[in-house]
């Protein structure tokens, strides 16, 4: 999932579909791609879990499935919570360095 993620064409693709499901074209026109690699990211995003598709018609549309993304969310919290504390003592040793000049 995070290899589908590293892709920033792919990114776009996901904040479009968050804002609402669309079709291929829909998707393809966002894109300075050609439609066949719009497909391509698509078909990785599908394969991923991220997004699922459903026929209307001749169309296929294509909507965000958020909980994949939610588990990714969640396995990044100690992360966050990591860099979060090394950054506020990087931002303490800063103002350390501040008031030791003046």
């Amino acid at each position: 999932m995070l290899q589908a993620l590293a892709d920033g064409s792919r990114r776009t693709l996901l904040e479009i579909l968050r804002v609402h499901p669309a079709t291929a074209g829909e998707l393809a026109a966002a894109l300075p791609i050609a439609r066949p690699g719009v497909s391509r990211h698509l078909r990785v995003l599908r394969e991923a879990g991220l997004v699922d598709v459903r026929q209307d018609a001749q169309r296929r549309i294509y909507s965000l499935r958020p909980e994949p993304l939610a588990e990714v969310d969640a396995w990044l919290e100690d992360y966050r919570a990591l860099w979060h504390s090394r950054l506020d003592a990087l931002h303490t040793e800063i103002a350390r360095g501040k008031r030791t000049r003046s």
